[in-house]
């Protein structure tokens, strides 16, 4: 048996390998506390699980789905773009159902690379990102997104030859891993770069409505000439806590649209439409619940920025997403500082690397356990460790 080229290039999932070290952990017998992977740790709300238990009981949804979804749960989506952002779309052209965002991530690679052809990512970035290009036997560009720049990639720096092979760009913000959001001028220079090369911008849009200290953020499709060159991604994972629901969208360009449709058409059966009546529920019904888990998330994340201040890092709040993104201490790279925090104080956090070669001397803490977990975190971290020192 023996596997294809593009899978011998595929690095082990990163989560999959954080998984594995908690296991053998507590096989051990110790108490870990994972602060390594972004899933929510708070229900999803009642509201939207009673709609779910109301459409269970529908013989009519326990047959195939529409691979598009329901033109009402493209509607619910378009209605809130309309309420959120003031986007118009047209729902049955300019929305399209995803089983979560991550499998529209990594389809449009499938949908629009060649091999040969090159797919500008983010790095650090999430890992999908690139390794859409490498299954379809293109070449992921990494643009570095560094602090000096606010972690946003600096387009001037890409290559001519580089952009005229390009036929996607992935832009992420609020921003996995780093926490960085972005203005309105990038957006202005991302649309025009897209339009001199003939790019298709897909912005990652999973954490639009994580933001704090009176940030607010903005839809790509808000830019004049954004759905000339560009595809949004969105889910209701992070904003209303269903990760385990599988259920997202992309929305924008009507032909890049239809294509990710036509592709889905072909390889999956939709999103199961219970899970669709659920996430129609959450995009259309009261919105209290979102501003909770804002509250929840601000108060997790200036426990651990102190935490951090308190042995030594000098450190920027990040605006939005579900993560603080921190330089690791002098004498460390990202995964020895990882392991260290694992051996010493059984604490999870993930090491940069694991986004990329600019990831490389920073580790990621996510926000997603209570906050009386999150201060014993800090507090093993800082017993074990101490105050540390820093080069840069």
């Amino acid at each position: 048996m023996q596997e294809n080229l593009a899978m011998k290039k595929l690095p082990p999932y990163l989560f999959a390998r954080i998984e594995k070290k908690i296991e053998e952990a507590r096989e051990k017998g110790v108490d870990i506390i994972s602060l390594g992977i972004g899933d929510p740790d708070q229900p999803t709300p009642d509201h939207i699980i009673e709609r779910a238990a109301e459409a269970l009981r529908d013989p009519a949804n326990h047959q195939y789905p529409s691979s598009a979804g329901m033109l009402s749960y493209r509607q619910a989506v378009a209605t809130w773009y309309q309420r959120r952002f003031g986007v118009e779309l047209d729902p049955k052209t300019e929305v399209v159902s995803l089983i979560g965002s991550k499998e529209g991530i990594a389809n449009i690679s499938a949908c629009f690379l060649n091999p040969g052809d090159t797919s500008l990512v983010p790095d650090p970035g999430y890992p999908v990102y690139g390794i859409g290009a490498i299954l379809n036997h293109a070449e992921p560009y990494q643009m570095p997104l560094l602090a000096e720049n606010g972690f946003l990639p600096v387009l001037g720096d890409i290559p001519s030859e580089v952009a005229r092979r390009a036929k996607l760009m992935f832009i992420n913000y609020p921003n996995n891993p780093t926490g960085a959001v972005a203005d309105d001028d990038f957006y202005r220079e991302v649309i025009a770069f897209a339009r001199e090369y003939d790019i298709l911008v897909c912005h990652d849009a999973a954490y639009s409505e994580i933001y704090f200290d009176n940030h607010t953020t903005r839809s790509f499709l808000e830019y004049p000439g954004a759905r000339e060159v560009g595809i949004e991604f969105h889910s209701v994972s992070k904003t209303y806590n269903m990760t385990g629901w599988r259920i997202g969208w992309a929305a924008g360009n009507r032909d890049a649209v239809e294509v990710l449709g036509r592709f889905k058409s072909n390889v999956d059966s939709g999103a199961f439409q219970v899970v669709q009546y659920a996430a129609m529920e959450a995009l259309l019904g009261p919105q209290e619940c979102v501003a909770a888990m804002r509250r929840i998330y601000q108060e997790r994340r200036d426990i651990v920025i102190d935490g951090l201040r308190r042995m030594g890092w000098t450190i920027e709040a990040p605006a939005g997403s579900i993560y603080v993104w921190a330089p690791v201490p002098e004498g460390f790279d990202s995964a020895t500082f990882a392991e260290t925090v694992l051996e010493k104080a059984g604490v999870i956090i993930t090491p940069g690397i694991g986004y990329g070669q600019y990831g490389e001397g920073y580790f990621r803490i996510a926000l997603t356990v209570d906050k009386e977990r999150i201060s014993a975190a800090l507090q093993r971290m800082y017993q074990a460790i101490g105050r540390q020192t820093f080069s840069r």
